[in-house]
């Protein structure tokens, strides 16, 4: 397993957890500037804080984490309005729980 975090526009930092080695390979990619096309963000909250992410009251499920170059709409949102409007985040904000954060920029990989 390993750890990444990314940004968006407005300055904010989450921090994931990725267990399949071929993602976590993905991500690393993505740092040194080998993959271009796939580089946002993708996975399913899971509304429960865990240690490596302390500011957010969510999390994404390490299973479910991928890499996206375009995505639909209906699962684009920004962290602290994910935040502020959790409890709705699985109906019609954020259908089926699915993120894809559209800005999500992966920073850097995170040291336990």
């Amino acid at each position: 397993m390993a750890y990444f975090a990314f940004m968006q526009q407005q300055g904010q930092e989450f921090i994931f957890e990725v267990t399949d080695e071929a993602r976590i390979q993905k991500a690393r990619d993505i740092l040194a500037g080998k993959e271009k096309n796939e580089i946002h963000v993708h996975g399913r909250l899971i509304k429960r804080r865990q240690p490596y992410n302390p500011k957010w009251d969510f999390h994404l499920d390490p299973a479910t984490i991928s890499f996206f170059m375009m995505a639909i709409e209906v699962c684009d949102a920004n962290m602290q309005y994910v935040q502020d409007h959790l409890d709705e985040a699985g109906g019609a904000f954020l259908p089926g729980a699915h993120w894809c954060p559209w800005d999500s920029r992966l920073v850097r990989e995170v040291t336990p």
